[in-house]
């Protein structure tokens, strides 16, 4: 027997691959993270602070003064998408997150998926690297006026989130914890004492579609907004390796994640609702930083100045989150042969996927200098914002569609509701959702930005015909769950003794999953 970097014991067979009713092997730290380190990983993906600050604009404009009522009717239907990761993580443990539950779905879902995540992985940062540019900005024009202030800050945004997931997952998940919950509880009292101070003016109007004049259909483009506001809920997930007993303890966290920032955003949104004026908020559409002057009317200058450091640390902790849970979804595919092959390795004293997390560093620095510098930042994120938006709803369908055929093949009880007309109600919803985001094509750079993302679906889908062809002992055990009771198949051992090396075991280790 020998200890693998976890510390756990791998009986080990031919050729170093453990046996079949083994343990998984995983150099992942297990025990690292607890359910409320997970709960956070997912709001900070969310960011709400950023929403109430300066980001509601966009749910604004349609919704007006029913802003509230969208963004409940958002987190509702988040909720159906949510029921896609809860039940996989009650059976699989990977941290390639819905990369690997799709792998297990359907044959090549994982390639599928994993192909409409990079487009996601590539472009999301933005919101943060280039997000936090455009938001002191705002605050500070003199900086917009230099033409290249943004540039540094994109660049120690980026910094920070990439040193502290590259130090380990611990300190990384512990400032988002820390962050996370100061900042649920911030907007949720500071959303309370507006109300209050706002009195009787407080109405229940807002939950309603009178301020619209009924018309359901300002009020549904409203909410496709705010559906993209809760992505990234999902994504504690990809701690699920990191996560003791994760089969049991994964989906409470992301229920708690969705919950919180539920509350969070829910809330605050109904307070700057009654607090800029039911009725005037056309007015608030039209504003640069309306958040903020709520704030600074209700709460002063102690109130406002806050705001701007939290939604700063907002940033900051998407930052972390987002290079925690791309950099770990990169190493999963890797060990398994798919598209990140020569970035599975997981440093020995940190045990993180560090090649991964250098990787992210160099490619999305590029690609936010390069947007940033042709577009500005605040243009050059929304360029690349849309791009993300449509690739992570790409990635929700086919995961949707690979709970059904997962939960279908018979190994485990198949509920009617959750496993086929949740998924494909979501699945349903989802497109809609790319539908009214693509079309009509929007004029000016956001639409080469559409065609750029409609491309890449598209390749995904050649792409995932590829593999399915010339690769299939990879797609064969790609994704297998590697949680703490999670046996390796007979049939993969066999594989590794058939002289199919894994992709990132380390030297004299094959990976039974991952033959290459």
């Amino acid at each position: 027997m020998s200890l693998d970097e976890t510390g756990g014991a791998a009986v080990q067979g031919v050729e170093g691959s453990p046996k079949a009713g083994e343990e998984l092997p995983t150099k992942l730290r297990r025990g690292s993270v607890g359910i409320f380190e997970a709960a956070f990983q997912s709001f900070s993906y969310v960011g709400p602070a950023g929403d109430v600050a300066i980001l509601l604009i966009g749910t604004v404009l349609y919704a007006g003064g029913a802003t509230p009522l969208a963004v409940l009717i958002a987190w509702v239907l988040y909720g159906l998408w949510m029921v896609t990761p809860v039940e996989f993580s009650r059976h699989i443990t990977n941290a390639g997150s819905f990369y690997a539950y799709s792998s297990r779905g359907f044959n090549g879902g994982g390639a599928l998926a994993l192909w409409f995540w990079i487009g996601e992985n590539l472009t999301g940062p933005a919101f943060a690297v280039l997000g936090l540019s455009g938001f002191l900005f705002v605050l500070f024009s003199s900086l917009s006026s230099t033409g290249w202030a943004w540039a540094p800050i994109a660049i120690a945004t980026l910094l920070f989130g990439v040193v502290l997931s590259y130090r380990g997952v611990r300190p990384s998940t512990r400032f988002t914890l820390v962050a996370g919950s100061f900042e649920a509880l911030f907007l949720i009292v500071t959303a309370v004492i507006i109300i209050f101070k706002v009195g009787p003016h407080s109405s229940v109007t807002a939950f309603t579609l009178n301020t619209i004049h009924n018309n359901a259909h300002l009020l549904f483009l409203a909410v496709i907004f705010s559906v993209l506001d809760f992505t990234g809920l999902g994504t504690a997930t990809t701690l699920s390796e990191e996560l003791a007993g994760s089969k049991t303890k994964m989906y409470k966290a992301l229920w708690l994640g969705w919950a919180i920032s539920g509350v969070a955003l829910i809330l605050p949104a109904y307070a700057l609702t009654v607090g800029w004026g039911i009725h005037n908020m056309a007015h608030y559409a039209s504003s640069a930083d309306p958040g903020l002057i709520v704030y600074k009317h209700f709460l002063g200058n102690i109130g406002w100045g806050i705001l701007i450091a939290v939604t700063i640390t907002s940033y900051l902790s998407y930052m972390v989150a987002k290079v925690n849970a791309v950099t770990r979804i990169w190493y999963s595919g890797g060990r398994d042969g798919i598209y990140f092959r020569r970035v599975s390795k997981v440093h020995e004293r940190f045990h993180t996927p560090y090649q991964a997390v250098l990787l992210f560093f160099v490619v999305i620095l590029a690609i936010n200098l390069i947007a940033g510098g042709l577009l500005g930042p605040t243009n050059g994120g929304l360029w690349l914002l849309t791009i993300s938006g449509v690739c992570i709803i790409g990635v929700h369908i086919v995961a949707n569609t690979g709970l059904t055929a997962f939960m279908a093949k018979g190994e485990h009880k198949f509920n009617v509701m959750l496993h086929g007309v949740i998924p494909s109600a979501s699945s349903i919803i989802g497109g809609v959702v790319i539908y009214y985001s693509v079309y009509p094509l929007p004029s000016g750079s956001v639409g080469i930005a559409v065609i750029v993302s409609l491309v890449w679906l598209a390749l995904g889908f050649i792409s995932w015909g590829w593999y399915v062809r010339r690769h299939p002992d990879r797609l064969r055990f790609a994704g297998w769950s590697r949680g703490d009771d999670g046996p390796v198949p007979a049939a993969a051992v066999a594989t590794a003794q058939a002289g199919h090396p894994g992709v990132g075991s380390g030297p004299g280790t094959p990976h039974p999953a991952s033959p290459a």
